[in-house]
C-alpha cells in the first residue's frame, strides 16, 4: 500500500513538474519556465549522486567536481566555435549538446573512475574528506586557469543547439532537460531493481556477507561511483547552457553539499526524492530569497526536522512509511 501510495506521489511530482512550465509560458510567463528549468537539471544531478548515495551509501563530498566538468565540457567546447580557435588535435570544438553531452560524459566518467579508485579505499569521513580534497583541487585549479576565465568564469555566447529543437526558447530546452531527467530516473530505477543494484545495496549494509558469496564491494561501488560521476556531468553541461556561463563555483564543495541537502530533503535512495528536494530548494531560494538574504536559515530548519522526524524525506513523509531496502 506504502508502495502503491509512492507511487502516485511520483507519478503526481512528474507531471507537475511538466504541467507547470507548459502552463506559464502559455501565460507568458518566462521566468517560471526557467525555474522549472533549475529544478529539472539540478534534480538530474542529485539522481546521477543518488546512485552513490542512496544506492550505495558513498557520501561523496565532492561530487561537485563533476558537475563543473560537464559544465566547462559545455563552455570550452563552444567557446572555440566561437573563436575558431582549435584545440587539442585540431578538433574546432562543437556547438551541438548531442557531441557536448558525449564529451562531458566521458570526461566525467575517466574523472569518477580515477577519483573513485583512490577515494573507495578508504571509508567513513576518510571517504567524505578524500572526495572533498579532489574536489578542491579541481576547484582551484580552474580558478588559475586564465585560458578560460579563470576565476571569472566563462561566458556562453549563444546556448548550444540540438538537432529539432530551438534551444533557445525556454519551453524548448525546459522539455529537452525534462526528457533528459526522466531518462535518467529511469535508469536509476532499472539500476535500483537489478542483480547490480542489489549487490551495491547489500554492499552499503554489510560488505563483508557480499565479499562473502563472491562478489566484490569495492569493483560494485566503483561502478557505481563512475555511473553517478557520468550523469551528474550530464547535468552539469545542461547547467551551463540554463544559466550560459560556467564558472568554478559549479565545482565548489557548497554545490556538493546542496546536492546532498536534495537528496536529504526528498529522500534518500528515493526515485523522485532528487525532484522532491529539488522543487522545495528552487521554491524556497525565490519565494523567501526576494525578502531575506538569509533564506538558507529557514531551508535550515526544515532539513533538520527533515533529519530529525522524518528520515524518509518529503517523499517518505507523504508516503507514510519509510521505504525498505
Amino acid at each position: 500500500m506504502a508502495l502503491s501510495r509512492e507511487n502516485i506521489i511520483n507519478l503526481v511530482l512528474a507531471l507537475l513538474l511538466l504541467v507547470v512550465p507548459v502552463a506559464a509560458s502559455q501565460m507568458g510567463q518566462p521566468f517560471t519556465v526557467t525555474l522549472a528549468t533549475r529544478i529539472a537539471v539540478l534534480a538530474l544531478a542529485a539522481t546521477g549522486l543518488n546512485i552513490a548515495l542512496g544506492l550505495g551509501g558513498l557520501v561523496s563530498f565532492g561530487h561537485a567536481v563533476f558537475f563543473g566538468i560537464g559544465g566547462y565540457a559545455a563552455g570550452i567546447l563552444a567557446s572555440h566555435v566561437f573563436s575558431g580557435e582549435p584545440m587539442m588535435f585540431g578538433f574546432e570544438g562543437s556547438n551541438q549538446m548531442p557531441v557536448i553531452w558525449i564529451f562531458a560524459v566521458i570526461a566525467c566518467g575517466l574523472a569518477g573512475l580515477a577519483i573513485g579508485a583512490i577515494s573507495l579505499r578508504t571509508s567513513g569521513v576518510y571517504f567524505i574528506m578524500i572526495t572533498l580534497a579532489f574536489a578542491q583541487m579541481i576547484y582551484y585549479f580552474a580558478i588559475s586557469w586564465p585560458a578560460y576565465g579563470g576565476e571569472d568564469g566563462l561566458s556562453i555566447l549563444v546556448r548550444n543547439q540540438f538537432p529539432g529543437i530551438n534551444t533557445m526558447l525556454p519551453l524548448s530546452f525546459f522539455l529537452l532537460c525534462y526528457g533528459v531527467l526522466i531518462a535518467c530516473i529511469g535508469l536509476f530505477a532499472l539500476l535500483r531493481g537489478s542483480r547490480f543494484g542489489a549487490a551495491l545495496q547489500a554492499a552499503r549494509q554489510n560488505e563483508v556477507r557480499v565479499a562473502a558469496v563472491g562478489i566484490s564491494p569495492y569493483g560494485i561501488r566503483l561502478a557505481a561511483f563512475v555511473v553517478s560521476a557520468m550523469m551528474t556531468g550530464l547535468a552539469g553541461a545542461l547547467y551551463a547552457d540554463l544559466n550560459k556561463f560556467v564558472s568554478p563555483s559549479m565545482l565548489s564543495w557548497h554545490m556538493s553539499g546542496e546536492l546532498i541537502v536534495l537528496i536529504i530533503l526528498g529522500g534518500t535512495g528515493r526515485l523522485f526524492g532528487p525532484v522532491a528536494g529539488a522543487m522545495l530548494y528552487v521554491i524556497f531560494e525565490f519565494a523567501l530569497g526576494g525578502l531575506t538574504e538569509r533564506w538558507q536559515f529557514f531551508l535550515g530548519l526544515i532539513l533538520l526536522g527533515v533529519v530529525l522526524f522524518a528520515r524518509g524525506g518529503l517523499i517518505g513523509l507523504l508516503a507514510g512509511k519509510a521505504r525498505h531496502d
